[in-house]
């Protein structure tokens, strides 16, 4: 320590990362950074689910009056009695992409609290567990999507659904995340009351 503390251009604070180009929290720190990266991925998910949705809706109105894709072939068979299966598959999409979105949203808020130098902000708390039960719906979604598809497609070549560990890990440690900003919640209140 006292070695680094004669280098020149290293203060105590640089050397504890809080130098300028090591700042996690506050403003041009690499939470404000990764804030930007999460506003663009927000504004590219809407879209996305915009579009999927209308796509869900136009799939909706053709399944209505199938004979508009009569004239419609794919090289491995008619279009109009893969229909169903189309619009399932466009709708699973579109409830993905707005489960992400939720999630990107939830990842927003939480860096700008980061930003604003407030991580332990108590709606933190309730951001992450409401990102670690989308994780948990999504995959949960997954396995749904596979045996609808499995005992809808009959005919169709059979894939085995894998138990994702790193999904599942991720939910777990998303919640434990969620209980360690609590903690600091608490801890933050109990330190306002006693000043």
């Amino acid at each position: 320590m006292g070695f680094a503390m004669r280098r020149p251009g290293l203060t105590p604070d640089a050397i504890a990362g809080g130098g300028r180009f090591m700042r996690a929290l506050g403003p041009g720190s690499v939470s404000s950074f990764l804030k930007i990266i999460l506003d663009v991925v927000y504004g590219a998910l809407w879209i996305g689910v915009v579009a999927v949705t209308l796509l869900v809706l136009a799939a909706l109105l053709f399944s209505f009056n199938p004979s508009l894709l009569d004239d419609v072939s794919l090289s491995s068979g008619d279009l109009a009695a893969r229909w169903p299966a189309v619009t399932g598959g466009l709708l699973a999409a579109s409830l993905y992409m707005a489960g992400v979105l939720i999630i990107v949203g939830c990842l927003r808020r939480i860096f700008t609290t980061l930003t604003a130098g407030d991580p332990f902000h108590p709606d933190n708390v309730g951001r992450l567990r409401l990102i670690g039960a989308i994780l948990a719906a999504l995959e949960l979604g997954r396995y749904a999507v596979w045996a609808i598809g499995t005992w809808l497609l009959v005919g169709v070549g059979k894939s085995q659904p894998n138990l994702s560990l790193t999904a599942w890990f991720s939910v777990l440690v998303v919640f434990v995340l969620a209980e360690v900003f609590r903690e600091g919640a608490r801890l933050r209140r109990e330190a306002e009351l006693t000043i």
